[in-house]
């Protein structure tokens, strides 16, 4: 989806934590399948200033876009890491639908409401007696796109029309 927003990005920065690991064969094949390049960024640690030094690095790799991880240590920096991908000039994907609240390009995420309503299934499971390790792991099913069209226009991309009507929801 990012590589359909910005059709000529070539190189991919994937920032996230040096705690997630094991996705690097993934991100090859993705790349190798877009004709792409996904380069891992690790954060040393979620803290302000060493996603703000990170970002400082990143401008000097010359990326077309960022991807930003799911890892829920970033969601209380989320604002601070739209903003400086936007202040960099790129095209971000984000994990999550609030990192588009604060003004991010797009996000693609399992449906929150979907998690909830499966959670609350497993809770009264065990409050009915079942025990936790024999309550099947759970999968997202539905997954939402959402877009930001303001954000698009800042950074002088036009989210092609099959794109737009593949989202849940866009915000203009």
């Amino acid at each position: 989806m990012l590589k359909e927003a910005g059709p000529s990005a070539s190189k991919v920065l994937f920032l996230t934590t040096r705690t997630v690991v094991g996705n690097e064969q993934i991100f090859q094949e993705a790349g190798r399948r877009l004709q792409i390049s996904v380069i891992r960024t690790p954060l040393q640690e979620s803290t302000p200033s060493e996603i703000q030094g990170t970002f400082a690095e990143i401008a000097q790799e010359k990326p077309d876009a960022i991807m930003v991880s799911d890892i829920g240590d970033l969601i209380p920096y989320r604002r601070l890491i739209v903003e400086l991908a936007e202040r960099s000039r790129l095209p971000a994907m984000y994990p999550w639908r609030e990192y588009v609240k604060a003004g991010g390009l797009m996000a693609y995420a399992g449906d929150f409401d979907e998690l909830g309503r499966r959670m609350a299934d497993d809770v009264h499971e065990i409050l009915k007696g079942a025990k936790p390790g024999e309550i099947p792991i759970y999968q997202p099913t539905k997954f939402e796109l959402i877009i930001n069209l303001k954000a698009a226009r800042e950074l002088g991309l036009t989210i092609p029309p099959t794109l737009l009507g593949t989202a849940s929801e866009v915000i203009e």
